[in-house]
C-alpha cells in the first residue's frame, strides 16, 4: 500500500508593502545618498579648502540645524495643506537648485564661507519641509499593521544609502575635489524627485472636501496643546529634544575635530561616517526583533542611553589609525542605537495618533514633525 506523499508546507508570505512604498523608499534613499556625499564634501570644503576656523565650522553646522527648531511645527501645518507628493517633488527640486550654488560659485571664483552659510541655512529649511512630508506619507502608503515593518525597512534602506553615499562621497572628493562633489548631490535630488513624482498618493479627499482650512497659528497651538496633555507624546518630544540638542552640540565640531586635531583627512572622515552608516543599517534591521523581545519602552530607554555613552571615545581620541578605528566603531554603535530608537519611536508615535483618532479626538496636525 502506497501512502500519499504529504504536501510540502506552504510558507505564508509576508504582506507586501506596495509599489507606492517602494517608490517612496527609492526616492528617499536616492536623496540620502546625495546628502551623505554632501556631509563629507561640506566640512572638507570649509576646513581644508576655505581654512574655516573652529567658530566658523560651528556656525556652519548650527545654521544647517537652525531651521529644525524654527520650522518644525509650521512645517506640520504646511504638510496638511498640500499633497505630500507635490511637497516631496518641490523640495527635491529646490534642494537641487540650492546645492548647485556651491560648484557654480567655485567655478566663478566667488566661493566663500558666506556662500556656504547661505546654502546650509536654505537647504536646512528645505530639508525640514521635505522630511515632514516624507514622514506623513508613510502611514498613507501602508496598512497600520505593517507600519512598524515599514519603518524598519525605511531605516535599513536609509542606513544602506547613508553608507554607500558616504563612501561614494569620499571617493568623489578625493578624485575631483569637494566643490565638484556637489554636482552628485544635485543629481541625487533630481533622481529623488523623479521617483517621488510617480507615487500614487492615496487617501486624499477631493479638493475642498473634508479639509477645512484653518489658520496656521491655530494648528501650531493645537499641536502644542495636544503634546502637553498627552503623556506619551510629551515624554517623547522631551526626550528627542534633549537628544537632538546633545547630538547637535557634538556634531557641530565633530568633522572639524577629525579633520584638524586628529588629522584624519577626508578619507578618515569618510571611513568613520561610513561605518556609522553601517551601524544605522544594522540597528534598523534588528529593531523589530528587539522591540518584540524587550518592548518599546525598554528599547527606547536603551537607545537614548547608548547614544551619549558611545560618544565618549571622542573625548580621549588622538591621531592615528587605532583611534580612528575606535571612533568608527563607536559611531557605528551610536547610530545603531539611534536607528533602533527612531524606528520604535515612529511606530509608537503613529500608533498614538491612530488611537487618538479612533477615540474621537480631533486629529492633531501641528505636532507630527516635532516627534522626528
Amino acid at each position: 500500500m502506497t501512502l500519499p506523499r504529504p504536501r510540502p508546507s506552504v510558507r505564508k508570505r509576508a504582506p507586501l508593502l506596495g509599489a507606492g512604498f517602494r517608490l517612496y523608499l527609492g526616492a528617499e534613499s536616492a536623496g540620502l545618498v546625495g546628502t551623505s556625499v554632501h556631509l563629507v564634501a561640506l566640512p572638507t570644503l570649509a576646513v581644508l579648502e576655505l581654512d574655516a576656523t573652529a567658530g566658523q565650522a560651528a556656525l556652519l553646522a548650527s545654521l544647517a540645524h537652525l531651521p529644525t527648531f524654527l520650522l518644525a511645527l509650521p512645517a506640520g501645518g504646511i504638510v496638511d495643506r498640500y499633497t505630500k507628493r507635490a511637497l516631496l517633488v518641490g523640495t527635491d527640486l529646490a534642494g537641487a537648485a540650492v546645492v548647485t550654488v556651491v560648484p557654480v560659485a567655485a567655478l566663478a571664483g566667488v566661493l566663500s564661507m558666506s556662500v556656504l552659510y547661505a546654502v546650509a541655512l536654505v537647504l536646512g529649511a528645505v530639508t525640514v519641509l521635505h522630511q515632514a512630508a516624507a514622514i506623513a506619507l508613510v502611514p498613507q502608503l501602508v496598512e497600520p499593521a505593517l507600519l512598524h515593518r515599514a519603518n524598519a525597512r525605511v531605516g535599513a534602506a536609509f542606513g544602506a544609502a547613508d553608507t554607500a553615499g558616504t563612501y561614494l562621497g569620499t571617493a568623489v572628493v578625493a578624485a575631483v575635489g569637494a566643490a565638484k562633489a556637489f554636482w552628485l548631490d544635485a543629481l541625487s535630488f533630481l533622481v529623488s524627485a523623479c521617483c517621488a513624482s510617480r507615487i500614487a498618493e492615496p487617501g486624499l479627499p477631493p479638493e475642498g472636501e473634508g479639509r477645512p482650512r484653518r489658520r496656521l497659528a491655530g494648528e501650531i497651538w493645537e499641536g502644542l496643546a495636544y503634546t502637553a496633555r498627552t503623556p506619551l507624546v510629551r515624554d517623547l518630544v522631551f526626550a528627542l529634544t534633549l537628544t537632538g540638542v546633545g547630538v547637535g552640540v557634538t556634531g557641530a565640531l565633530f568633522a572639524y575635530y577629525l579633520l584638524t586635531a586628529l588629522e584624519a583627512g577626508p578619507t578618515g572622515l569618510g571611513i568613520v561616517m561610513g561605518v556609522s552608516g553601517a551601524g544605522a543599517l544594522a540597528g534598523a534591521l534588528a529593531a523589530p526583533r528587539i522591540v518584540a523581545r524587550f518592548g518599546p519602552g525598554h528599547t527606547l530607554l536603551a537607545g537614548f542611553a547608548t547614544c551619549p555613552v558611545a560618544g565618549l571615545p571622542l573625548l580621549f581620541a588622538r591621531p592615528g589609525p587605532v583611534w580612528l578605528a575606535a571612533l568608527a566603531a563607536a559611531g557605528g554603535l551610536q547610530l545603531a542605537a539611534a536607528a533602533v530608537a527612531r524606528t520604535t519611536q515612529r511606530s509608537v508615535s503613529w500608533g498614538t495618533s491612530v488611537l487618538s483618532h479612533h477615540s474621537s479626538l480631533e486629529p492633531v496636525k501641528g505636532v507630527r514633525v516635532a516627534l522626528y
